[in-house]
């Protein structure tokens, strides 16, 4: 074998050792060599025992057989290893933050020399740019000889100078010395863009792929002339982001999809904020809906890393959660703002139902999985948004009782739902929406009427009563399941909340029909009844508490529930405090003898049938004790 190409073999495979070591260290893992164990020293052999060993047949004395010493080991270094980290943090110092520091400086000092090549006329305005040009395109070629020699980082700062380089110099000759029209450096920054995107896709580097989307967001900023270029320029941002669409569908970098997104919220803002007015809402909104739609969908296409020591999981978390968030909430406001502004109100909560039969939409299709568990976040972020939007839709169309109607019954179809689908998050969801109906019901009352019964609050507190029943009816049928048994939102624990809430209702509804009754009656204009108002409504008040609580007792025995004969006894306790404390002193003597006498006739009634334990209580009890 020739020696020259043993040589060389070896020289190519320390070369490959070498790129493994420092690929290893980029991502924190060090290799240190673990000490040898060194073999335990021969023991001296005595010189008599070569004639024993002779007799036994052997040639000649041997030591203990000494083992091959093994091969070195190499073990990763803990990150936790305090040592460790003092030289990851000098390695992040020395090899990430000097080298973008430097980066920076040498794209100032080229700007600086290209200003004093301008003030002491030292070359021409062609030469300068032809030199710039030269440059930058000399730097990116010498930048893969250190690629191909193991120094990847160093090789992508190169790049990066060389590339900032192409861009000042096409700037200058655009801006400058106007030696070309703004659609020659357009396109020509697009190919160094574009060469970039090429070269960070077969080299499989990410933070290449980082330089090439700066520099496309960079490219409107330095051909920017201070007039409204609309079309163009989204245009331009729609195939950036497509491209970029298309890189973290192959590669995953889900860095590149929050830059692109930052850099398209940027730049859409920053022209709506200059130059949107309402004759330009046709093609505004167009491009809105396109960036939206790529925003929306890209989460569903995005390859993530595998779990296992994944150093850029928050930014897989950013791409998968925040992203598509962030995205749906600027992109109703934009539709909501050109609406308002086009004095198109009446349209905007059809937006939001738009976009909720957009997300629920999307759940149809199937997502990208790579990390176990992220196709059914995503599917569960996207069912989320849609209940929200339906959810706003609601009071962006509708106010006073047909809101709390339009609430209470798109939670009434979430446990229908929820049950159907055996979804925690729609029952979650669907708890949120009828809090929020009853929560206004009770806060916002519609107007008192004069005709009792036959009114609007009335009638709005029987229909949240019926939500109420029917979820308390869908609660007691639904399957019990295993994860349940510790959950809050239990199927049981929505069957008692919303049993207790169809009763507390009743409680409010017939409590407010009472007091609007009296209330209209003391203004009819009779005397006595203006005195006396306050005494009739308290009596009718303990009245109604003593039926309700006798009714709900009667139900309970029935039925045989605890549930409902509990509640009774809380009613009943609630009519005795009154009877004691209120209606002694509201009242007069013979309405307050009535109202005495029927509280003692309804107490004595229960303790009766209590007394003649129908139900075995007390059996029951003797067993539980």
């Amino acid at each position: 074998m020739d020696p020259r190409n043993l040589e060389e073999q070896m020289a190519a495979l320390r070369a490959r050792v070498w790129r493994l070591e420092q690929t290893l260290a980029d991502h924190g893992i060090e290799l240190r060599e673990e000490p040898v164990a060194r073999p335990a020293p021969a023991p001296v052999v005595e010189p008599t025992a070569a004639p024993v060993a002779a007799q036994a047949g052997v040639g000649q004395v041997r030591g203990p057989a000494q083992a091959a010493p093994p091969a070195p080991q190499f073990a990763a270094v803990a990150v936790g290893d305090s040592a460790h980290e003092e030289r990851s943090l000098e390695s992040r110092i020395g090899s990430q933050w000097f080298n973008r520091i430097g980066i920076l400086a040498v794209l100032i000092a080229a700007a600086w020399f290209l200003k004093l090549a301008i003030d002491n006329h030292w070359i021409g305005p062609l030469g300068r740019v032809l030199i710039g040009l030269v440059a930058g395109a000399g730097l990116i070629a010498w930048s893969e000889r250190f690629r191909t020699r193991g120094y990847a980082a160093f090789s992508y700062s190169l790049k990066a100078v060389g590339s900032g380089v192409l861009y000042l110099s096409l700037w200058a000759a655009f801006s400058l010395y106007q030696l070309v029209d703004s659609t020659v450096a357009f396109a020509a920054m697009i190919a160094v863009t574009a060469f970039n995107g090429f070269l960070a896709w077969r080299q499989d580097a990410e933070l290449l792929a980082l330089y090439a989307i700066v520099g496309g967001f960079s490219t409107p900023l330095l051909l920017s002339t201070g007039e409204n270029h609309e079309v163009a320029l989204f245009t331009y941002l729609l195939l950036l982001d497509a491209a970029v669409l298309l890189l973290v569908a192959l590669k995953p970098w889900s860095r590149l999809l929050c830059a692109a997104f930052a850099g398209t919220v940027f730049f859409f803002a920053e022209w709506s904020l200059q130059y949107y007015d309402a004759s330009e809402f046709g093609t505004t909104a167009f491009f809105l809906a396109v960036f939206f739609l790529i925003f929306a969908w890209a989460p569903r296409l995005v390859r993530l890393r595998a779990e296992g020591g994944n150093p850029h999981a928050g930014w897989d978390g950013l791409a998968l959660a925040v992203v598509p968030l962030v995205n749906a909430g600027l992109g109703f406001l934009g539709f909501y703002l050109m609406l308002e502004n086009a004095g198109s109100a009446g349209a905007e909560p059809w937006v939001a139902v738009a976009f909720a039969a957009f997300y629920l939409l999307l759940l149809r299709f199937p997502a990208r999985g790579a990390i176990h568990g992220s196709a059914t976040a995503t599917s569960t972020l996207h069912l989320t948004i849609a209940v929200v939007f339906l959810t706003i839709a609601i009071p962006l169309k509708t106010h006073g009782r047909w809101l709390t109607i339009g609430w209470l019954a798109e939670g009434g179809a979430l446990v229908w739902l929820a049950r159907r689908a055996q979804s925690r998050l729609l029952r979650v969801l669907a708890v949120l929406c009828l809090a929020l109906g009853l929560a206004v019901l009770v806060t916002v009352n519609p107007p008192a009427s004069t005709t009792p019964i036959f009114n609007e609050r009335f009638g709005t507190y029987l229909f949240a009563i019926a939500v109420c029943a029917f979820v308390a009816w869908l609660a007691v049928k639904a399957p019990a399941l295993e994860q349940d048994h510790f959950s809050a939102l239990a199927w049981p624990t929505i069957a008692i909340g919303a049993g207790l809430a169809v009763n507390v209702l009743i409680l409010l509804a017939v409590g407010w029909e009472i007091h609007a009754y009296w209330w209209f009656l003391r203004y009819s204009g009779d005397w006595n009844l203006v005195h006396d108002y306050r005494m009739y409504a308290q009596f009718t008040y303990s009245a109604f508490f003593m039926l309700f609580g006798a009714t709900l007792l009667t139900l309970g025995f029935w039925r045989r529930t605890a549930f409902l004969r509990w509640q009774a006894l809380v009613v009943l306790a609630v009519s005795i405090g009154k009877v004691f404390t209120v209606d002694v002193s509201e009242l007069s003597q013979g309405y307050r003898i009535l109202s005495f006498l029927g509280l003692g006739a309804l107490l004595l009634g229960v303790s009766f049938v209590y007394q003649r334990d129908w139900l075995n209580l007390r059996k029951a009890e003797n067993k539980t004790t």
